[in-house]
């Protein structure tokens, strides 16, 4: 090839960018990133090209390898610099829980678009302080219950919105992890003391009930029940911590359309590592859903034509037709965890640009804020024995 045979495209920063600015370097802060690094090429064309501005944290070694390592402009050790850096449009809030509430509270404040991972707060008084101060804001917000994103799980909307599954009338789930489920293991880090408090609710069932009022609608009632099976843990230096959260949750509930369900999370599963199940019963169908197989979608149609055939049938969600197919690969070809962060975060870009609402497919803050209140009513009832209304103070 000689120089003439060469032509040269335009420099990306010629095109639409927005300034992302992350708190955060661990687990999510990764999965973010690399989210906002693939969307370019896989959303053709972007609606902007995300530009990974700064990141934080406040240990300097770590947080400097992370921005060298996801390729960041640069660093910051403070949050209350990075939320005041004026370059920053979008600031991304992958933090400690305990620390999602005053820097995205701030970042409001100076005009950025905000999106921050769940649990948005750990009580229902902080999310609704979120929340009052996007709605001041202006700006756009989404709270990062990513398994909206899950194509499998869109699709079950979309057979549920078109009344395929018929009037619902059951919806069960279960989040199970073994993350603390040896009682002698030290926890990996000290705990803020507001972070003892969260407990398999607030932490992995937050995601469970954004699934049923993603899919099902809004909750009506809660009967609760969350041991706290081990009262005192180890950290990292060996000291006694006294425990305040609650190692499982298991939930009845009553939704305002009428059909019942059961929630379940927990935290000591053992043999557990993230798995994530659904299933929803109507009158005229059924749809069954796990993480841990997620390009797929059981689905049961009364109505089937074939009557040797009928049962569930596992749909492969890859196909042309399918959410979210038409930018990932050809049919058959099947896509993973990591890839609901890109079209999630693809989402909330498109919204910025071309000034779209963000809900109802994307999570806003207040449906981070209704996760919070959900949550209280769990613990309010576990700790009562009585049955919850869920009452938002909105």
């Amino acid at each position: 090839m000689t120089n003439a045979d060469f032509t040269p495209v335009d420099s990306p920063e010629n095109q639409p960018h927005i300034n992302v600015g992350l708190l955060g370097y661990n687990f999510m802060a990764k999965a973010h990133s690399n989210a906002y690094k693939k969307i370019p090429y896989i959303f053709w064309p972007p609606a902007a090209r995300p530009h990974l501005r700064a990141i934080c944290g406040r240990t300097e070694e770590r947080v400097a390898e992370a921005a060298r390592r996801y390729g960041y402009d640069g660093y910051y050790t403070s949050w209350e610099a990075l939320v005041a850096d004026p370059g920053i449009q979008l600031f991304d809030n992958c933090s400690a829980h305990h620390m999602h509430v005053e820097p995205s509270i701030a970042a409001l404040e100076t005009g950025k678009h905000v999106i921050c991972e769940k649990p948005m707060a750990l009580t229902a008084e902080d999310a609704h302080r979120m929340l009052e101060a996007a709605r001041t804001a202006g700006t756009k917000h989404m709270c990062g219950f990513n398994y909206r994103f899950v194509p499998a799980v869109r699709l079950a909307r979309d057979l549920i919105e078109r009344g395929l599954l018929g009037d619902i009338y059951h919806f069960r789930t279960q989040y199970l992890q073994q993350s603390i489920h040896d009682p002698d293991r030290p926890l990996r880090r000290a705990l803020d003391p507001a972070a003892r408090k969260a407990g398999s609710q607030a932490i992995l069932g937050c995601h469970a009930v954004d699934i049923a009022r993603f899919l099902i609608g809004e909750l009506a009632t809660i009967s609760a029940l969350a041991p706290r099976f081990v009262p005192e843990r180890r950290g990292p230096d060996n000291t006694p911590i006294p425990m305040e959260w609650d190692d499982a949750s298991v939930c009845l509930v009553e939704f305002d359309n009428g059909a019942v369900g059961t929630i379940e999370a927990s935290r000591v599963a053992t043999g557990r590592s993230n798995s994530l199940r659904w299933e929803i019963n109507g009158s005229r169908g059924s749809v069954a859903f796990d993480l841990e197989r997620l390009n797929e979608l059981q689905v049961y149609l009364a109505d089937a034509s074939v009557p040797e055939v009928v049962g569930f049938q596992d749909v492969l969600v890859t196909q042309a037709n399918h959410p979210f197919a038409s930018v990932w690969w050809p049919h058959g070809h099947i896509i993973g965890w990591e890839h609901a962060h890109i079209n999630e975060l693809n989402h909330l870009l498109e919204a910025i640009v071309h000034d779209r609402d963000v809900a109802p497919y994307g999570a806003t803050f207040e449906d981070g804020y209704r996760a919070a209140v959900i949550a209280e009513a769990i613990e309010e009832s576990a700790a009562s024995g009585r049955r919850i209304d869920v009452r938002y103070g909105l």
